[in-house]
């Protein structure tokens, strides 16, 4: 919001008087007068009757507000302190207005972050095709990796709407083709290879995300910090622990059956799938004679 200053304060002994109408005449006459830099000056002393008008000057966009009224106490002048950020906003014509203690090592850093999820997403979706391919047949890896493009896409989508709130460029880069688009791994088996995978990518995201965090701790931005850890250095360890999880519960379970039932649960939202014949609990008891 654009605080003015005030053009000029005096006091009158009757207000209704005609020379208070032909001061109020001959102050406007003088502001638009008398311009000094970018501001005006008003100046202005008047007596009637032997009533003695205080003398103010007052520059309405110059650093310098005076008055012959004795203040105390006074430890903010907004007037006077707002006015290098009034210059830079009236020259900002091709910029941000928004723009505020805003590196250029943090904007840069933004867009870094910005292709690194986009780069992620990009692989994810790869992992999607392959598992719905009717040769592979595994939905419930094909959603889990769906979901998971998503998410990335989601994340590139909020450091960009964060880059234009603090007034930044989006400049997005070049995504790489994925070099591996067959996930079936002999060894391990492709659900194993796969999560695997998955679990390297987080932790290479965690350690761009840390990076970035750096780069606004040098830069002391700490609401770019704020951002960062409020909305994804949390969720991107506990993203590393799930992972970890399915990845050793896939090394338990080998190459055979097994694999069906955690693509199943994988397809249920993380629930297991009951085994084939099962019923409700307690459906295959004898009935009570």
């Amino acid at each position: 919001m654009l605080l003015r200053a005030p053009a000029i304060i005096f006091s009158a002994t009757d207000a209704s008087s005609p020379w208070k109408q032909q001061q109020h005449n001959g102050f406007k006459k003088g502001i638009s007068s008398d311009k000094s830099g970018v501001g005006l000056v008003a100046t202005y002393m008047k007596t009637k009757r032997g009533a003695k008008h205080s003398v103010h000057t007052v520059r309405a966009a110059g650093a310098e507000v005076k008055t012959t009224s004795a203040l105390t106490g006074v430890v903010f002048e907004p007037f006077s302190e707002v006015q290098n950020e009034l210059v830079l906003v009236s020259q900002s014509f091709s910029q941000s207005l928004a723009r505020q203690k805003f590196s250029d090592s943090c904007e840069g850093a933004l867009n870094e972050q910005i292709n690194v999820e986009y780069n992620v997403s990009y692989i994810y979706h790869a992992l999607f095709a392959y598992f719905d391919r009717d040769n592979v047949a595994l939905p419930g890896f094909a959603k889990y990796f769906r979901d998971a493009s998503d998410e990335e896409r989601g994340h590139a989508e909020m450091f960009m709407k964060y880059q234009n709130v603090r007034g930044g460029k989006v400049k997005l880069q070049s995504i790489l083709m994925p070099t591996i688009m067959e996930f079936d791994n002999s060894q391990k088996g492709e659900a194993l290879y796969a999560m695997e995978l998955a679990l390297s990518l987080e932790k290479l995201t965690n350690q761009k995300l840390l990076n970035l965090h750096t780069v606004a701790q040098e830069a002391n931005d700490g609401q770019m910090t704020d951002f960062i850890e409020g909305n994804f250095l949390t969720d991107q360890v506990q993203a590393i622990k799930k992972v970890s999880e399915y990845a050793s519960q896939l090394r338990r379970i080998g190459q055979g059956h097994g694999v069906w039932h955690f693509d199943q649960m994988l397809l249920n939202g993380g629930d297991v799938a009951p085994a084939p014949g099962a019923g409700a609990p307690g459906a295959g008891a004898p009935a009570a004679a």
